[in-house]
């Protein structure tokens, strides 16, 4: 960032007047420092404001213009000159040599300290450091969005705009494959080619080419070994820190934009050499397979599998659109498989019960009636159909339009999930139960229930008794009863098992 000496002077509050070198106000300043040494060139870098008293001023025309001169050859920006205390007034014939030279020369006078102008520039460079890093920090986002919208040509023509340059991108064989804005002349392609026959191709490089009055600036676009071109900005001045970062940031893209294409290719050749394996029926190698569902996995390396069943096309469709866009909305790959009206998806296991269920929620309500889904646990990838087997059990077990049923959460209930199991154990509570309810109408008791506080506390006379609110000795009898009506014995475990299991079909 650089102040030019012109704003220095539009600062009417230091009451800075211009006495020679006119020709140089556009000259910029990036420091502005004080010296009164008769020789200060060897600390001289360049673009500063030099201000002094003039205390060790050469005394002779000569002296005084070499003096200026030598000022000039380091790069020094303007001189100001203060008045008042060596000088009354800034010798005349140093005014005709900063004429001759048309480096900037300025009057302080002795009411303006040197530190108001220290200050007032200083505090200007860094509103523009502040403004340059801002308008980076916005062109980046827009540069970003432009790849993914319209590619490498959204890019040259978004970096030029921000740097208000113009902007080529040339191929490896140095043709030029963009440019904004307009076209280059040949005249401009030649000295593009030359800056970079003449450049290093590992980084950036700036070259200022005087006789055009612009400067050069580019870099190679590349990814490891593989070059891609350079990416070149023809500016009026070299860039500055900021704009570097910008082409930098440019640049990142389109070798990122370049390379895509060789990744997309090589997982395409990966796929057609399965599908002809598959085709020629010979032992397919799934190693390259196992590899690609590793992006599925959690930081653990374990996935989790859904299984929707879907009673309607339209239900498969519906879930294929609500899984697609929660994984793409959670930044997550898509593994989906549809077969008929059944759709299997791999999920991260750490995250997989939260996606589920929102994928749940991404369902339109009519079809959400239309569809069962279930959850496998979180296992290793190579426990996939494992998994699988446990998804389908869930959803089998799972509730029209409900949440997904966690295979995970049937247990003490995987029993009475399933139609086929709840149909025999509903035969069996009606052939073992209907003695004891029969006898529970007639006589006005509730053996059942004092018998299934009884199976469901294993046994224990305490904590059944709790339960019925009966003294455990009431309770004692209250069994031995219900004992007789069945006639079984309610000392053999596996008795206790099927009455439990009866009581628990009949309840459900």
């Amino acid at each position: 960032m650089a102040v030019p000496v012109s704003w220095v002077l539009s600062q009417l509050d230091l009451v800075l007047r211009l006495k020679g070198g006119a020709a140089g106000v556009g000259r910029e300043i990036d420091l502005v420092l004080t010296s009164e040494l008769e020789s200060p060139f060897r600390w001289l870098s360049g673009g500063e404001l030099l201000l002094t008293t003039g205390m060790r001023l050469p005394s002779t025309t000569r002296q005084r213009l070499e003096y200026l001169r030598g000022l000039d050859e380091c790069g020094v920006a303007a001189v100001g000159f203060g008045t008042g205390l060596t000088h009354a007034e800034v010798p005349a014939d140093l005014v005709e040599a900063a004429d001759a030279i048309g480096l900037p020369l300025f009057e302080v006078p002795l009411p303006t300290p040197f530190a108001a102008i220290v200050k007032r520039v200083t505090a200007r460079l860094a509103q523009l450091q502040y403004d340059a890093l801002l308008r980076a920090s916005r062109a980046q986002p827009r540069m970003t969005r432009a790849l993914i919208k319209a590619g490498a040509q959204a890019i040259v023509r978004e970096l030029a705009t921000s740097l208000a340059a113009k902007v080529l991108m040339l191929d490896a064989a140095g043709t030029v494959t963009e440019c904004h804005p307009g076209t280059p002349d040949d005249d401009l392609l030649r000295t593009v080619r030359t800056a970079l026959a003449a450049g290093p191709a590992e980084s950036a490089s700036s070259v200022r080419t005087f006789t055009s009055g612009m400067s050069i600036t580019h870099q190679r676009i590349s990814v490891g070994r593989s070059s891609y071109g350079d990416l070149v900005v023809v500016s009026p001045a070299p860039l500055s820190a900021v704009d570097q970062i910008l082409l930098g940031h440019a640049n990142s893209l389109l070798a990122l934009d370049f390379e895509k294409p060789a990744r997309l290719e090589a997982a395409q050749q990966l796929i057609n050499s399965s599908v002809l394996g598959l085709l020629l029926g010979t032992e397919a190698d799934r190693a390259p397979a196992w590899a690609q569902l590793t992006q599925a996995a959690d930081a653990h390396g374990r996935i989790r599998v859904l299984v929707a069943e879907c009673d309607t096309a339209d239900a498969v469709a519906e879930i294929r659109v609500a899984v697609a866009g929660t994984l793409s909305r959670s930044g997550y790959p898509l593994f989906m498989h549809v077969m008929d009206r059944r759709v299997i998806v791999v999920l991260p296991g750490t995250e997989g019960t939260a996606l589920a269920r929102q994928v749940s929620i991404e369902i339109d309500t009519g079809m959400r009636k239309m569809i069962r889904t279930g959850l496998s646990g979180a296992h290793p990838l190579h426990g996939l159909t494992e998994m699988l087997a446990n998804a389908e059990l869930a959803a089998s077990a799972a509730e029209r339009g409900g949440p997904p049923a966690e295979f995970t959460a049937l247990a003490g209930r995987s029993l009475l999930s399933f139609d086929a199991t709840r149909q025999v154990l509903s035969a069996l509570a009606d052939t073992m139960l209907t003695p004891l309810v029969d006898y529970d109408r007639v006589h006005g008791t509730d053996l059942l229930s004092s018998l299934r506080a009884f199976l469901e506390a294993n046994g224990q006379w305490e904590s059944a008794a709790a339960v019925t609110g009966a003294h455990r000795h009431t309770l004692r009898k209250r069994i031995a009863t219900a004992q007789s009506v069945l006639g079984c014995d309610l000392d053999n475990a596996r008795v206790r098992a099927e009455l439990l299991l009866a009581l628990l079909a009949r309840s459900s």
